[in-house]
């Protein structure tokens, strides 16, 4: 039998490019070769930097010491196994971070409504949608808008006699498009505080992890109750998203839940109501301080933004917000999702670590993200942790882009769990035996 065979071109093979002509060299793939190819591409979901793993599995015969090999890489087309990357970032794998950011809202959306094992009636449940944002650390550009209609940047009328202690004008009259480059950049960069920047992303991890501690306490307070009373009455779950603001500072969505203590899902007590628990979260928030040491000068008090950087809105199946959109959980959850995936986008950024104080000074990025970088780098060589300079191409912010309380909803890994135990069951409908299973089994992958 003569196997069918396909011509391809090198644009799909070698990745010679869009330059490539029919006159240029084929590469022969056989049909079989072709769909074991499309095969693992399916696997893979269409990553697009697939991790590759050379291997094979060895079964051993107890009886008489015999090796049998079950299955070997070599098999594969180029002699590997791909592997998906399941990076959760757009700009570096658009198939994976469409599945993360599916998974992601599923997660949010089981808390707030239900499913995946959570009673639906968790939706009755006292709920919030909070915002925590930095303080400022410089006026930028931004782009303000009154419903649908867009307002100018930072107007000014004195403007001609009133300018920065630097000489500069730090008015701006401008109605700024959605992609205009100049969004988030200082007025004045020697005015702006990139030290109380980069810091602030550094420790904003810290900053949440302490409100996390104080919303109890001020949720007791507001209750008119002890502490105590208020752990055996109610306790408060939630699920958090990190994103990047324009001027490359992070801050916080957060939904958080109140429930009633115990494994089963159940509704607080009456007192225990949304609003009780908006007037809590900003209460907490405000309270939070953390102080870190500056570089030249005095210890630097770290806040979330005041009055208002921390906004806090009551989740409802029929809420309407003032603009004209349902605040419900469909809404929350889409958001988040929407978040979860995006880092900061402007061109020249680095997309990993960064190892020399060269490669920070040949950045071509935006000059105002690469004194971020930079003013990483040079805190992490102080007295500030080392790791500032693990993340100096993250402007200084190292934490989880998503992270929840443990009984908010289902996790990451069961979602992924199920994805799996499905896929393998429409592959192998009549069941599937698992040589990695049986103890003589020997899998080596590399």
């Amino acid at each position: 039998m003569t196997a069918a065979t396909a011509a391809l071109g090198p644009e799909l093979v070698t990745g010679s490019g869009s330059g490539a002509t029919a006159d240029d060299a084929e590469t022969v793939m056989s049909w079989a070769d072709f769909r074991a190819w499309e095969r693992q591409l399916t696997a893979t979901g269409g990553c697009t930097r697939p991790i590759r793993l050379r291997g094979r599995i060895t079964a051993i015969d107890r009886a008489t010491g015999e090796l049998a090999t079950v299955y070997d890489s070599a098999s594969e087309p180029g002699g590997v196994v791909s592997v998906a990357c399941g990076n959760r970032r757009e700009d570096a794998c658009l198939p994976c971070s469409q599945v993360y950011k599916r998974d992601a809202r599923q997660l949010v959306r089981a808390g707030l409504a239900g499913g995946k094992g959570i009673p639906e009636t968790i939706a009755a449940h006292p709920c919030v949608f909070a915002t925590f944002t930095a303080p400022s650390f410089g006026p930028v550009h931004s782009r303000r808008m009154r419903g649908k209609t867009v307002l100018l940047c930072r107007p000014r009328r004195d403007h001609k006699e009133r300018r920065c202690p630097h000489g500069r004008d730090i008015s701006c009259a401008t109605r700024h498009v959605e992609d205009d480059p100049r969004l988030g950049r200082p007025l004045c960069p020697d005015c702006y505080d990139y030290e109380a920047a980069v810091l602030f992303n550094a420790h904003a991890a810290d900053l949440w992890r302490r409100f996390v501690t104080y919303l109890p306490r001020h949720l007791a307070r507001l209750a008119g109750v002890t502490q105590k009373t208020l752990r055996a009455q109610v306790r408060a779950r939630f699920v958090k998203v990190a994103e990047y603001q324009a001027r490359g500072v992070v801050h916080f969505h957060a939904v958080i839940r109140l429930d009633a203590p115990g494994q089963d899902y159940q509704s607080p007590s009456a007192p225990y109501t949304a609003a009780l628990l908006g007037d809590a979260v900003r209460s907490a928030a405000a309270a939070v301080r953390i102080a870190v040491p500056g570089q030249h000068g005095p210890a630097m008090t770290l806040t979330f933004g005041a009055p208002q950087g921390t906004d806090v809105r009551l989740v409802r199946r029929d809420d309407v917000t003032g603009t004209g959109h349902p605040l419900n959980h469909q809404a929350v959850a889409n958001y988040i999702a929407k978040y979860a995936t995006k880092t900061v986008t402007a061109p020249g950024l680095p997309a990993a670590r960064l190892h020399h104080l060269a490669e920070v000074e040949s950045l071509r990025c935006p000059p105002h993200y690469k004194q971020m970088i930079a003013t990483a780098w040079q805190l992490g060589g102080h007295r500030h942790s080392g790791r500032l300079r693990a993340w100096a191409h993250m402007l200084g912010y190292g934490g989880h882009f998503l992270t929840k309380s443990r009984r908010y909803s289902v996790t990451f890994g069961q979602l992924r769990a199920a994805r799996t135990e499905h896929r393998r069951a429409q592959r192998h409908p009549d069941g599937e035996r698992d040589p990695g299973a049986d103890p003589w089994m020997r899998p080596s992958f590399s």
